[in-house]
């Protein structure tokens, strides 16, 4: 049976909107990322078979199918394929998973899965601005179906916090601890391997930027605390408990484990299970528990054979439920801190977190790790990987 390897993972480090990579045109980042990648993996380019990448706002510099257009940037041949999706925060991931897929099936031998997001270059409208209401996607019967209840994610993220009895103390406690994390990540150089060296002016000859720009060495409890709520007057959710809006890139080389041992490549993980499910669309974050759950299920574990378990942090109420439902401690759960110090790029961030879960599993040598990213509308990615 075919099996999908991980040959090597990287990204780029993260930048703020308007911050270090705003100069970067996304598919410029992505071209220089995933030709970081096919040259560290050591791999023929004539075999890629495809390039799948995500990306969530596809409008302005992020429309026109921006993979084709990374991968000739990329230098890539012009033979081999690419396609841009959109599976919303866990598009990066999605990406990595049909490139696996295929591989698994006997379609392709070697994949990229990739994603970007400039969100300091392409505007965020009704997404992210509740201000400008729902956005035009939705369609009359959808709008009808919910009876006039869908809500952007930042009210959904408020609903879940009450749902689940999380205190504003409690979701400023962990997102401080994401800051921190974070920062003696980067300190102790858990980071250094997986980043690529793209500078702040595009600049070959430039100083390499080698730290993500949002994270806080230190973090003041009482400015956390005195941040007004970002969605209601009453909410829970502030701009210091929410992920970073944000800039960035990551690529995976997935292939063939025979295909890889005998092209001289030495694969970091195998994917054991990959899951994609869905669920209430008013609430939108609790679908990362089925798709946990089905993940593990597929790879034959119990979520106490995990080591390193990531779950994005779109918001803190969602790394927070997922450890109450599954009763885990944190000493597994986000090691390395997460996207609310980190930073968000929507459609690189699973790809990101695929990456930095790679790694840890490295350095810990650690076996099994899983990765789950909420998603807008109710859905969820979960990945469950193994050491190799």
């Amino acid at each position: 049976m075919r099996e999908a390897v991980i040959v090597d993972a990287v990204r780029t480090p993260v930048g703020k909107r308007g911050g270090v990579l705003a100069v970067w045109h996304p598919t410029d980042l992505l071209a220089h990322t995933m030709r970081t990648l096919v040259d560290r993996a050591g791999v023929d380019p004539t075999r890629i078979a495809d390039v799948i990448a995500g990306c969530v706002l596809q409008y302005g510099e992020q429309a026109g199918n921006l993979a084709r257009w990374a991968a000739l940037g990329a230098g890539l041949p012009e033979h081999v394929p690419a396609t841009t999706l959109d599976r919303q925060c866990g598009s990066g991931q999605q990406a990595v998973h049909f490139a696996a897929q295929a591989v698994r099936c006997g379609d392709y031998d070697f994949a990229i899965g990739a994603g970007v997001e400039s969100m300091s270059r392409v505007d965020l409208g009704p997404l992210f601005n509740p201000a400008d209401g729902l956005g035009p996607w939705y369609g009359t019967r959808a709008l009808a179906r919910y009876n006039g209840t869908l809500c952007a994610q930042g009210p959904s993220a408020d609903l879940v916090a009450r749902k689940w009895g999380l205190t504003r103390d409690e979701l400023d406690g962990y997102s401080a601890e994401s800051h921190r994390r974070a920062h003696a990540a980067t300190e102790s150089g858990a980071f250094a391997r997986q980043l690529v060296p793209v500078t702040a002016d595009g600049a070959p000859d430039t100083e390499p930027i080698t730290r993500d720009e949002g994270i806080r060495a230190g973090i003041d409890p009482a400015k956390m605390a005195a941040l007004k709520p970002v969605f209601a007057e009453d909410g829970l959710i502030t701009a210091g408990n929410a992920s970073q809006i944000s800039d960035g890139a990551a690529a995976v080389l997935i292939a063939d484990r025979a295909a890889a041992d005998a092209a001289g490549l030495q694969p970091k993980a195998v994917i054991r299970a990959t899951a994609v499910a869905a669920d209430d669309p008013i609430l939108q974050f609790t679908a990362i528990l089925p798709a946990a759950r089905q993940a593990l299920e597929k790879a034959g574990l119990a979520i106490g054979d995990i080591d390193r378990i990531e779950v994005n942090e779109a918001f803190a109420p969602i790394p927070l439920i997922f450890a109450k439902e599954f009763g885990v401690d944190r000493d597994r759960l986000n090691t390395n801190g997460g996207s609310i110090a980190i930073g968000h790029p929507l459609g690189s961030t699973g790809a990101r977190l695929l990456t930095d879960l790679v790694y840890a599993l490295e350095l810990a040598q650690a076996r099994y790790g899983l990765l789950v990213v909420c998603e807008g509308g109710g859905m969820a990615n979960a990945t469950v990987i193994e050491r190799l």
